[in-house]
């Protein structure tokens, strides 16, 4: 049995293929826009085909950036250009901009090595990092992928690329999350938070 009209049952089954959105999200979302007053829908549908149809990644790092341009970061003469972080994806240049503390340059792989999925080292944007490393004087270079299989094995083969050429290359610590309880914390977590720990 159908329960709702065609048009609102493939808005729903469109929203629910987003990540985090379950159906019941996707339901929400849907009625929401159909509440919505038809210019602020279309400024909604709009502002989703011009981000598709302006976003490049920038021709230096692998960020998202509006058009063929270098991006804002990539851009900015005040970033300390002796650094970069290579990260997973824009939106982990996003979570270490939020710090602050990192005033270096990046790089975005766009993936990491995933034999199973068929991943390999020309399937991210390995080459343009090797290639930067070779052009600019780059003194070091932190590895920030994610603690997770894929990430740990992506930061060992650009580790052992990297480190012929000279270059320090470091890898960002791990352990307990702030507000974490050590009892609920897995043994290679606690292992590495022991490894990691220094001296106060």
């Amino acid at each position: 049995m159908r329960t709702y009209a065609k048009p609102l049952s493939k808005l729903i089954d469109e929203l629910s293929k987003l990540p985090g959105i379950g159906s019941k999200s996707a339901q929400r979302l849907a009625f929401h826009i159909l509440s919505m007053e038809d210019r602020e829908a279309e400024e909604l549908a709009k502002s989703i085909l011009d981000a598709k149809e302006r976003m490049k990644f920038c021709p230096v790092c692998g960020n998202l950036t509006d058009g063929d341009k270098a991006c804002d970061i990539c851009s900015d003469v005040k970033r300390d250009r002796s650094i970069v972080c290579v990260v997973e994806s824009p939106r982990d240049v996003a979570a270490m901009e939020r710090t602050r503390e990192y005033n270096g340059l990046y790089h975005v792989l766009n993936g990491v090595l995933s034999p199973m999925d068929g991943i390999g080292p020309n399937e991210i944007n390995l080459k343009s990092l090797i290639l930067r490393l070779q052009e600019n004087e780059i003194e070091e270079v932190v590895l920030a992928t994610n603690p997770n299989t894929e990430g740990e094995a992506t930061a060992m083969y650009v580790a052992r690329l990297i480190k012929p050429s000279g270059i320090k290359v470091t890898r960002i610590a791990r352990g307990i999350p702030i507000g974490g309880d050590l009892e609920y914390t897995d043994s290679v977590t606690l292992l590495k938070a022991m490894e990691g720990r220094r001296e106060l």
